[in-house]
């Protein structure tokens, strides 16, 4: 056997990664996470959403547990609509109107709290639907991008790269689908705009970039192809009169499929081209970078077949953010996902980013670490299971790539009455919107691993 070679097929250590799970679900995190605390709701977002993926949700969770879960979500629902990523800026009964300012609404934090919902199966009847919908018009600036919060004197704050046009675009999604124009009394957001604003910021190569004329960027490009995706703006055959992000698509294809890098650790980013271990059979470094262009032909396959490989032909194929970069767990899913969307992921071989993934990334305790070697940390392991999902992984639940939850939840989330109504799914057409539920009356929250 050729050195290098795997001895067996990969396998997920379903156990671990329950283990790992549960016990982040459970228990304190690890001191490094005391600065996240303010983004708690992300981390209960990645938590729940890992375990359901793998199957773990109804075991992990008791009723009393899951109820408990909701309610304190429900508790960072502010006054106003739209929830804060954690308890920590609740001023309680001080909050007044010259103090909400330092406790706003936080996309991310709406975007979060409304996929915790859906995953634990709440009707999201007591979520202020109608105010959210409103609020959304106020983060997005005139130039089509949309921020974080609303500050003071109105000012949008946060940056204006496609994350958080992806989130605010899905937020749109959960709470009234893809169709387009006010609803009730309520404005939409102005969808020409931000399509506009995606099409300024794809590069020369392919790529997207956080704004115009900078370098392109896997998890922008996958936020955008996301935000299309919740808006119905994707590249479509023939022009519909409709304005469409993805100009050239054949060329983002290609960007995207570029990810692809056989660079998979720090030791492999020392360029030794041209040095006297430069060979076909040790060439393992910064220059090898494989492209599409790397894959033999039929004919190809033939000439080499029965003959020993090199041990970095295809074994392991890591997934980069840019080029010359490394390879990285979480830019296989911001490289793949946004493929799995566009409908092109089959131009790109998964076994190998799934063994790189496995023998690489995967710990003895569970989760995935960021670089070969790496301990787990819960961003770098949702994201890796989430792709290990999306290219098929046995015994894993199959995952809506744009949203990162199972399609299970999807389905509980197109299922609601209210949801419906608003589509005209049940042959019922929306005329004007049903008043908001309140907010629940709760003495107390249940933390999330902290708290």
């Amino acid at each position: 056997m050729a050195p290098g070679l795997p001895a067996e097929e990969s396998k997920l250590n379903y156990a671990a990664h329950i283990r790992y799970w549960r016990r982040n679900l459970k228990t304190f995190l690890p001191h490094h996470y005391t600065g996240n605390d303010s983004n708690r709701m992300m981390l209960a977002l990645f938590i729940l959403s890992a375990l359901d993926i793998l199957g773990d949700l109804q075991g992990a969770l008791s009723a009393e547990e899951r109820q408990g879960y909701i309610d304190w979500v429900y508790h960072c629902q502010l006054p106003e609509g739209g929830f804060r990523p954690s308890p920590a800026t609740d001023f309680g009964p001080a909050r007044n109107d010259e103090n909400k300012v330092w406790d706003p609404a936080h996309v991310p934090a709406t975007f979060f709290a409304l996929l915790i919902l859906t995953i634990l199966g709440d009707d999201l009847e007591r979520v202020k639907r109608r105010a959210i919908l409103a609020w959304l018009r106020t983060v997005q600036r005139p130039d089509g991008s949309f921020g974080e919060t609303v500050g003071e004197g109105g000012r949008v704050e946060g940056g204006n790269d496609s994350r958080f046009g992806y989130m605010a675009t899905a937020i749109r999604w959960i709470l009234r689908g893809n169709i387009e124009g006010p609803l009730g009394r309520v404005p939409d957001i102005d969808v020409d705009n931000f399509i506009d604003c995606i099409r300024k910021a794809e590069t020369y190569d392919g790529g997207l970039s956080e704004s115009p004329y900078h370098e392109g960027h896997a998890g922008f490009a996958c936020c955008a192809v996301h935000a299309l995706s919740f808006l119905d703006r994707l590249p479509v055959d023939k022009p519909d009169g409709r304005l469409r992000g993805i100009t050239n698509l054949p060329l983002t294809l290609h960007w995207l499929a570029s990810r692809q890098t056989l660079t998979l650790d720090d030791e492999d980013s020392i360029d030794t081209l041209g040095d006297e271990s430069d060979s076909a059979a040790t060439c393992h470094d910064a220059h090898s970078f494989l492209k599409l262009g790397s894959y033999p032909s039929s004919a190809g396959e033939q000439s080499f077949k029965d003959q020993p490989t090199s041990h970095f032909e295809l074994q392991w194929v890591g997934v980069n953010g840019r080029p010359n970069k490394i390879g990285d767990t979480c830019y296989s899913y911001w490289a793949c996902a946004p493929l799995k969307v566009l409908g092109y992921l089959d131009i790109v071989d998964g076994k190998p980013i799934r063994r790189w993934l496995l023998d690489r990334m995967q710990h003895l305790v569970g989760g995935f670490g960021k670089l070969p070697g790496d301990h787990p940390d819960i961003y770098h392991s949702f994201l890796g299971l989430v792709v290990l999902s999306i290219f098929g992984e046995t015994g894993l639940q199959d995952v809506d790539a744009a949203l990162c939850i199972t399609n299970r939840a999807k389905r509980q989330l197109e299922s609601l009455p209210w949801r419906r109504k608003i589509l005209g799914l049940d042959g019922v057409q929306n005329s004007d919107w049903a008043q908001d539920g309140g907010i629940a009356s709760v003495a107390g929250y249940a933390s999330i691993s902290g708290g």
